[in-house]
């Protein structure tokens, strides 16, 4: 495919911010989209080269875009930069400079989505000497054959800052929109079906070969509607099994609906997490995963996703990162004491004093998985302990349909505990509430968050927040917030950055503002936590400054607290945190696993008993 093909499409989504606009759009690209360009193009709309869950990233700043576009252009660096902090788009000065010039289209070459990714790509191969100059040289090449829209998308996604609104739901239905035209169609026209001449559709893959003329198969706009959900909740599972929609597609195309349902998790291709609503209470929790019910200690740790087949082992954060060789001394216990011929469980890793014994908080033992040299001293230091709480893949076969005291019973036999190493988490079975308050109460005085509470027959469901399982914790849930802007400080401060804009995400993905957070960072400086730190983080990711305010390309996620939730015109996601506190870094999530704007709402309408 064309590149400029691709920009078109760019151009159209970002014209319109309905979202069936965009669904129509992105399933009109996919209907043209060949399989072997599916995993470049859907890596592509969201500005991205690879997968979430690959170790490999573009690593390019600023500065060196501004140095490409200079040597493509002719114009000086000093003026692109300029230019620069005039609009805070590196893009749209790209495509204001780069002019193709007779002489220079005479030399230039048509660009492909193929050459585009393949140049993209190959800057996260260059390193050592002489590795700016050549990732200068690599992004020239492209802009000099680019036409000014294609040098603005080139330079977005160089920089990850796409800015097009396309969402993973929305996605997703272009995908069902394009490989299942006829389903959809007839979903569509259900709500115009005569009911008494109907018959029904006995296997939802069979609606999939229907022409138009035969909608009065359907029974009613109802069994439409349910199997329309049924697809949209197969494409779904197949993205959670796969976590790429080029995937999706392929499996779309080729087996159908079916291979949709069908498809399996597979060891070294990280799995979404499940995920655990809160409950306020025990009573709560009964109430919504049942009784009796599995009650388990919610670690202050962060999220480890093992995977091992023979003797090879490797660890995944929530966020698919791979921090196996961050982790060597997890990857020992595994290798010690875990047996099976192949599995992939998940854990949460803690850290602990080695004098005291005691748990520390999570703060502290983040630092590990930033860490790149010094690795045995961070395990002196920082020892932890690996906690494993569910398995999804035992000795070639998935179980996460398996019933949830089934994978625990798998956990019993593969586990081989050894104190302050590897340990199954503690869990307690009961149901009665005096039981439950009485382990919850214990768990928090061993310095743990609170409690998950399972429903003992329940899959598990890779992403979902689905009632299968909820968390308890004393405190008003905290958000997991993307930091988007800063302010320079005053004073002593003026050389550091001392208030940070913060942002949930909406359905689409994009990032909505909900306040501005410099309280609680202080008191953490002997973590290594300090205003100069974020500082330092963030200076090269500054996109644009009006004077003491500035916005940064989103990376960096942090957790916080609150004590309240405020309707609020001021931020663009209508709500506030009132007494917003830096908590801590999550180093373990990505912008992807940011809270959600739903999520704001549903606490706003909970808390203090409020019901809107």
């Amino acid at each position: 495919m064309d590149y400029f093909t691709l920009v078109e499409i760019y151009e159209r989504l970002t014209k319109t911010s309905k979202r069936l606009e965009k669904t129509a759009i992105v399933a009109e690209l996919f209907t043209e989209t060949k399989i072997e360009e599916a995993d470049k193009i859907t890596l592509m709309l969201n500005g991205r080269i690879f997968p979430e869950w690959s170790e490999e990233k573009i690593g390019v700043a600023a500065r060196l875009i501004i140095k490409a576009i200079a040597v493509a252009s002719g114009i000086s660096a000093e003026k692109i930069e300029m230019e620069w902090k005039k609009t805070g788009d590196l893009g749209s000065v790209a495509e204001k400079v780069i002019t193709k010039k007779k002489q220079a289209t005479l030399f230039s070459h048509k660009l492909t989505v193929t050459k585009v990714f393949s140049n993209l790509q190959k800057l996260a191969t260059i390193s050592g000497e002489g590795a700016v100059d050549q990732k200068v040289q690599l992004l020239a090449e492209l802009l000099t054959s680019a036409s000014p829209l294609e040098a603005k998308y080139i330079v977005r996604t160089a920089l990850e800052e796409m800015r097009v609104g396309v969402g993973e739901g929305s996605i997703r239905d272009a995908i069902a929109w394009s490989c299942f035209p006829r389903f959809v169609q007839l979903f569509d026209d259900a709500k115009d079906i005569d009911e008494t001449k109907c018959k029904k559709i006995e296997a939802i893959e069979e609606i999939d070969k229907l022409d138009k003329k035969d909608k009065l198969f359907f029974v009613s706009e109802l069994q439409a509607r349910e199997a329309y959900n049924k697809l949209i909740t197969a494409l779904d599972h197949a993205y959670n099994m796969t976590n790429e929609f080029s995937q999706v597609i392929a499996i779309a195309r080729a087996k159908r609906y079916k291979g949709l349902t069908t498809l399996d998790i597979e060891p070294f291709r990280p799995v979404q997490v499940m995920l655990y609503q809160k409950a306020k209470d025990i009573k709560d929790a009964f109430a919504i995963v049942g009784k009796p019910a599995a009650f388990e200690y919610k670690y202050d740790g962060f999220r480890i996703e093992c995977h091992i087949v023979g003797d090879k082992i490797k660890l995944y954060t929530r966020n698919f990162v791979d921090v196996t060789k961050q982790f060597p001394d997890v990857v020992d216990a595994v290798r010690k004491h875990v047996r099976c011929e192949s599995c992939i469980f998940d854990s949460e890793v803690v850290g602990f004093n080695t004098n005291t014994t005691q748990y520390v908080p999570f703060q502290q033992i983040s630092q590990r998985i930033r860490r790149k040299y010094d690795i045995a001293e961070a395990i002196k230091k920082l020892p932890v302990e690996v906690n494993v709480f569910d398995v999804l893949y035992y000795n070639g076969k998935s179980v996460i349909d398996t019933p949830f005291h089934e994978r625990r019973a798998i956990l019993s036999k593969i586990i081989h505990p050894k104190d302050r190493v590897i340990l199954l988490s503690r869990i307690m079975v009961t149901d009665k509430i005096e039981d439950a308050n009485k382990f919850y109460n214990e768990a928090l005085d061993k310095g743990n968050e609170g409690v998950m509470v399972k429903n003992l027959e329940a899959v598990y469901k890779p992403g979902s927040r689905v009632g299968f399982g909820v968390k308890v914790k004393p405190v008003m849930e905290s958000l997991d917030v993307a930091i988007v802007g800063a302010e320079w400080g005053e004073g002593k401060r003026a050389k550091w950055m001392t208030s940070f804009a913060v942002a949930v995400r909406d359905d689409d993905g994009k990032l909505m503002t909900i306040g501005k957070v410099g309280t609680g960072i202080k008191e953490l400086e002997g973590e290594g936590v300090t205003f100069k730190y974020f500082t330092d983080v963030l200076k090269d990711d500054i996109i644009e400054g009006k004077g003491v305010e500035v916005k940064v390309h989103p990376r960096m996620v942090i957790e916080v607290h609150y004590e309240e939730i405020q309707k609020s015109p001021t931020y663009t996601s209508g709500y506030a945190l009132r007494f917003p506190r830096f908590i801590r870094l999550r180093e373990d999530k990505g912008i992807k696993n940011c809270s959600t704007l739903s999520q704001v709402e549903e606490l706003y309408k909970e808390q203090r008993g409020r019901k809107i």
